[in-house]
């Protein structure tokens, strides 16, 4: 059986070149002003969703957390690993699948790691395993991309530069979903790799969240933690607890 976009993309080294230039600084104010804003404790035991290569796990557990992040990418989690200590650790694992039983204080899903999947049902189940990790009265930080600024401002065609390989990305909107196609030369071959993020709107968003047992607490519209804006603001930022 051939294998979803997300689990080949992902797993490569050119999926980490492309985005290298995330920003750690922009990562770090983030959580910062997320621990202040929430209050949230030293001694949190936290849940990383698609947690990556783990900065956002590891800065959460020099803040005292102890933090546990998963990832469908195993070369993402052996980088992630260099990372682990007795309070930070790293495993292989699909988020549509619960991952613990009412154990953590705070679940995070951050930088649009999430509407991968065509199933809308696919998209609940993950959802309702955030909650099923999540203790009585636990929060779920869900942050994803505002869809109404992002096709706004969004161009169809750019070039960008790592080194010797340069990458030509093509988006368009096909079938509620930003699909962004990469295409690029190394070592004489020719190689194509494609990305599929769902238009998930707002109102989409809370009816998941409340069919799965949560309640607002938030909703920013930006790392600065500022009020979401539908038409401006480039993050849709939940908070919301588990009742």
């Amino acid at each position: 059986m051939s294998k979803e976009w997300f689990e080949t993309w992902f797993d490569t080294e050119y999926y980490h070149l492309l985005y290298k230039h995330r920003d750690d600084k922009e990562a770090i104010n983030f959580i910062n002003n997320l621990v202040e804003v929430l209050q949230l404790k030293k001694d949190s035991k936290v849940l990383d969703v698609a947690c990556g290569k783990g900065r956002h796990a590891h800065y959460l557990n020099t803040l005292g957390m102890d933090v546990t992040g998963i990832d469908l990418s195993e070369q993402s989690i052996n980088c992630a690993n260099n990372f682990a200590n007795s309070k930070l650790h790293f495993k292989v694992w699909d988020m549509r699948t619960q991952f613990a039983d009412s154990e953590f204080d705070v679940v995070v899903n951050l930088f649009s790691s999430f509407g991968y999947f065509e199933d809308n049902n696919e998209d609940l189940k993950v959802i309702q395993a955030l909650h099923g990790s999540l203790k009585n009265q636990g929060l779920l930080i869900l942050d994803y991309m505002n869809p109404e600024k992002i096709v706004k401002d969004m161009k169809s065609r750019e070039i960008i530069d790592r080194g010797e390989i340069q990458f030509h990305i093509k988006k368009k909107i096909e079938n509620g979903f930003i699909v962004k196609t990469i295409e690029f030369l190394n070592n004489g071959e020719d190689l194509h790799f494609q990305e599929r993020l769902k238009i998930i709107k707002p109102e989409v968003f809370l009816s998941m969240f409340k069919q799965a047992g949560f309640e607002q607490q938030f909703i920013f519209g930006n790392y600065d933690l500022q009020p979401f804006m539908a038409s401006e603001s480039p993050r849709q930022i939940w908070v919301m607890k588990k009742i």
